[in-house]
């Protein structure tokens, strides 16, 4: 398997020769492509707001940097994701290659860099937490969570290095062995102890008596967890029997999904910071602050204090 073969499969446009150099345009394809040009773009928005309010307008926590951290790479995976879809839109519309497949290669093999950081981040967050209510008289470390977030960082980059320099050496089986072996990592690894943790994490919380600031803050973990289930791992299971020659549904449907998830995250933190005993839609800035800022947290702003007190929240 050579790099060009990691890449999902595209579509192309059909030429027709009756006389004229026409094309068939797939307009499911460009019907899929628009949507997730459409919903990454509002994920692009509401990942950009989280980075801004946990960045420099709520207080920094050792949840808040996971959430940072979680951020940023949702963030860089739909760049990574709209930027192919629109390469592909636009090889619809010409009916010409506008890049070369191994330019789409190399975007597919750096979404998946993404994509396992957000695996990573939310197999860490979920044991933490579950950690942090089933030992709750372990004192925690306060660097903790910027280690094992950079920890992380280096870990998922020596992956993704090691599948890119596999599948650029032409190497078929190394490469195929080398996909494999990553997937493997996510399904028997990461994707099983963070299911695991957060299914305790979610009945320990509603069988005890936590404070409602911090049940609000279980919930989004429980919700961040599920909706990657959901909508995040069809990716990796597509790929995954992408090397034994088998494929299911369309390359677009997957990564529509996993749009989806990197783009729901944000709502998620909106919707559960705004209900309280009543549902009530509030301002960003609030919500955001009464999911993540923990119980004896000052909700000054860690950059700009002056900006907290002069700017409306929002």
């Amino acid at each position: 398997m050579d790099l060009n073969q990691t890449s999902p499969p595209h579509m192309s446009p059909t030429p027709e020769t009756d006389g004229d150099d026409l094309c068939r345009i797939e307009v499911t394809d460009m019907a899929i492509d628009g949507v997730t040009l459409l919903i990454g773009l509002c994920g692009l928005v509401g990942n950009g707001a989280v980075l801004w309010l946990l960045g420099c307008r709520i207080r920094r926590n050792p949840i808040t940097v996971y959430i940072l951290n979680l951020a940023v790479a949702d963030f860089t995976f739909l760049l990574f994701l709209l930027t192919s879809a629109l390469l592909y839109m636009m090889d619809n519309v010409t009916c010409s290659t506008v890049v070369s497949v191994r330019y789409l290669s190399s975007l597919f093999l750096l979404s998946l860099f993404s994509y396992n950081m957000g695996l990573y981040l939310l197999t860490a967050i979920s044991i933490e937490r579950c950690v942090s209510v089933l030992c709750s008289t372990i004192r925690r470390p306060q660097r903790l969570s910027a280690a094992v977030c950079t920890l992380l960082w280096v870990l998922s980059i020596a992956v993704i290095a090691t599948v890119t320099s596999l599948c650029l050496s032409h190497e078929h089986e190394h490469c195929r062995m080398a996909l494999i072996s990553m997937y493997a990592l996510n399904f028997l690894v990461f994707a099983p102890a963070m299911v695991i943790s957060s299914t305790i994490l979610f009945i320990k919380v509603q069988c005890g008596s936590q404070q409602h600031q911090l049940r609000r803050l279980y919930i989004v973990i429980f919700l961040t967890v599920l909706f990657f289930l959901l909508f995040a791992l069809p990716l990796s299971i597509w790929n995954f029997l992408q090397q034994f020659g088998y494929s299911l549904v369309p390359s677009q449907v997957v990564f529509l999904l996993a749009c989806i998830n990197s783009s729901i995250n944000p709502f998620i933190y909106f919707l559960v910071g705004s209900c309280r005993q009543r549902c009530s839609l509030v301002s960003l800035h609030v919500a955001f602050r009464r999911v993540f800022e923990e119980p004896d947290d000052n909700p000054t702003c860690s950059c700009d204090t002056t900006m907290d007190t002069l700017a409306p929240a929002w």
